[in-house]
């Protein structure tokens, strides 16, 4: 099999049938097919071989799913990347996931060059135009390259708070399965359907919910580079969405635009979200203002990434993440044994859509896949209609609007700086963002620095969602009688400014 089959059935039934929009642009489905055989054939060319990575680092922009869909055809694994990503976290991913080739999009190309220099991996810079001009140079790769289901299609990379950033191997039938049910049994997509494009393509909620999603049923996906609340709205009412996803975050944005009423946005009938708790009155008060159903659900990057959701029939309870989809299999369980229902534990997962293990760690993979089920390090419970509640979380993650920030990560640069002695990074609660990244660093004795510096420092060194906008200084942090830092007892200042 091959995910990028979906692509190749939907452009022999529907070949004229627009694909992507960009503003004013629209790529058909026979467009997207024949650029992204190109693209198949431009890695051949280069000697690019079926399990061999390739990074991509692009916005969205329809140039992403030519390279998404031609890495597949050609066999290659993708490595999705952030493209805001500086130099050393892009010669990270590269080093880690062995990719030779890194696709970087023109805006981001000097980090992504510098990046892939120090790894020696060729990168390749992406510009309207031009990348279109390099793919016509190249014979199409007209035949997809057979790949079993359970051979890797995707690299996701994500982190948590004892390490650096792993790759999770989601599989072909793990991201066909995943993205079959998001489209023909939770939300009903047909080839009618616009689906907004505004979820980050390098993300797994992005590329499954609405990528492969709007691929599989043969709809158009408007994409949406940088969200904006008036520019989304254009698109809404310009392009006739009929389904929005995104995280809690933007639906904020989109309440507070100022001029929200004067667009036309009767086509929306449904919006999803993930990624982060919902606010149930932000839910309710989107559903009364844009007069559509609101769907939250629940997934990580480990699994594809949904493992459930509220559906359309028999409709949502709202707070809730929904039930599993099918499949798929959870529980809530302390000590490994399941709780009874109503109370509080870690919520572990099974079934199609889990990954099938981290790139290249075994001891990780051990540790979080146990008998099959996914340990998800997140605290939830579920009640007696066998639907989830996420209540925490025993990862030391922060969610910044949607976004995914490892305080270990931003620690580690933070103690690169010569005047620290001590860092802690920590979330802060955010109106608008859920959570914003907060720093509290003590400093080596005798030692100078400011709080803007640090930042500064932290901030020329890891992608702009990622730096600590809230930096304070003390003389000593809470510790433990292991000398471990306790978060848990870091009170910051009042008057904490950014």
């Amino acid at each position: 099999m091959n995910l990028a089959s979906h692509l190749v059935g939907s452009a022999r039934t529907r070949p004229d049938r627009t694909a992507l929009r960009l503003g004013d642009t629209a790529v058909s489905y026979r467009a997207l097919d024949r650029g992204s055989a190109r693209m198949a054939g431009l890695l051949h060319d280069r000697g690019v071989k079926p399990g061999d990575r390739v990074a991509l680092m692009l916005p969205n922009v329809p140039e992403f799913a030519l390279a998404y869909y031609g890495v597949l055809r050609a066999g290659g694994v993708i490595v999705p990347m952030n493209p805001l990503l500086k130099s050393r976290e892009v010669a990270y991913y590269l080093a880690d996931s062995g990719a030779r080739f890194l696709f970087a999009w023109h805006d981001f190309a000097d980090e992504a060059r510098a990046g892939a220099q120090q790894e020696e991996a060729e990168a390749v810079t992406v510009a309207p135009g031009a990348f279109a001009e390099l793919l016509e140079s190249a014979a199409p790769l007209e035949a997809l390259v057979d790949r079993h289901e359970d051979d890797t299609a995707v690299i996701l990379y994500t982190s948590g708070t004892t390490g650096q950033p792993k790759g999770a191997e989601l599989t072909h039938a793990n991201l066909a399965r995943n993205c079959d049910i998001v489209a023909t049994e939770l939300f009903r997509l047909s080839s009618d359907d616009v689906i907004f494009g505004g979820l980050p393509l390098f993300h797994a909620f992005g590329q499954t919910c609405t990528l492969n999603a709007t691929v599989t049923c043969g709809a158009c996906l408007t994409l949406l580079p940088r969200f904006d609340a008036a520019t989304a709205l254009g698109i809404l009412a310009g392009h006739g969405v009929t389904v929005f996803a995104g995280v809690p975050t933007v639906y904020g944005r989109l309440l507070r635009e100022p001029g929200r009423d004067t667009f036309d946005v009767s086509r929306l009938r449904v919006a999803l979200t993930g990624g982060a708790p919902m606010p149930v009155q932000v839910l309710y008060d989107f559903q009364a203002a844009f007069d559509c159903v609101v769907l939250e659900g629940y997934g990580l990057s480990e699994t594809s990434p949904v493992a459930s959701f509220n559906t359309l029939v028999p409709g949502p309870k709202p707070g809730s993440v929904g039930t599993p989809i099918p499949g798929v299999g959870m529980r809530v369980v302390e000590g490994g044994e399941e709780v009874a229902r109503g109370e509080t534990g870690e919520i572990a997962i099974r079934g199609h859509n889990v990954m099938k293990r981290y790139w290249r760690r075994p001891d990780e993979t051990a540790a979080t896949i146990r008998d099959g089920w996914l340990y998800t390090g997140d605290l939830g419970r579920v009640d007696e209609d066998g639907y989830f509640w996420i209540v925490g979380r025993t990862k030391d993650v922060i969610i910044r609007g949607g976004y995914n920030v490892y305080p270990r990560e931003i620690e580690d640069v933070l103690y690169e700086h010569p005047a620290v002695a001590d860092a802690a990074v920590i979330g802060l609660p955010d109106a608008d963002l859920g959570e914003e990244v907060g720093a509290v660093v003590v400093l080596e004795p005798g030692a100078r620095a400011t709080a803007e510096e640090l930042r500064a420092y932290v901030k020329r060194q890891v992608a702009a969602y990622k730096y600590p906008r809230k930096v304070w200084i003390v003389d000593a942090l809470p510790k433990g009688p292991t000398g471990k830092i306790l978060k848990r007892e870091i009170v910051p200042p009042a008057d904490l400014h950014g």
